[in-house]
């Protein structure tokens, strides 16, 4: 079996699931617009060029604000937000993202360009149905 005939890449299966806010947002309002977009994830943008983004999911929202009986409108995103996040490149070969996702503990990851901006988002989802058979 050849190695290379068979990589398969990150910008191969990445998705398009998610949508950008600003930490400064309302969990409220952020769900709200992850619905309208049935988006996966909330990445939250950065301030300035110095700053970092930020990932928002489901189950950060379940536990820090559902189970916590907070109210979502009252309880910013960036209060309950994961950053600085773990990002992937695009040219990245899942096997590696895939061995990364297990290490830190990761369900998914934002797929990021040389340009650091973000390009897309990736899951294990993606990984095992979009890339494990590919051809």
């Amino acid at each position: 079996m050849n190695y290379m005939k068979n990589m398969v890449r990150v910008r191969e299966v990445m998705n398009a699931d998610y949508i950008v806010v600003d930490g400064l947002e309302t969990v409220a309002d952020a769900v709200r617009k992850m619905k309208a977009a049935n988006a996966l994830a909330a990445i939250i943008d950065r301030r300035n060029d110095d700053d970092e983004y930020g990932v928002l999911v489901p189950a950060d929202i379940a536990k820090q604000v559902i189970a916590q009986n907070r109210a979502p409108e009252r309880v910013n995103v960036y209060e309950i937000m994961s950053k600085p996040v773990i990002a992937v490149h695009p040219e990245m070969d899942i096997r590696y993202a895939a061995r990364l996702f297990q290490q830190f503990g990761l369900n998914l990851a934002p797929v990021m360009d040389h340009h650091d901006s973000i390009s897309g988002m990736v899951t294990y989802h993606d990984i095992v149905m979009r890339g494990l058979l590919k051809d």
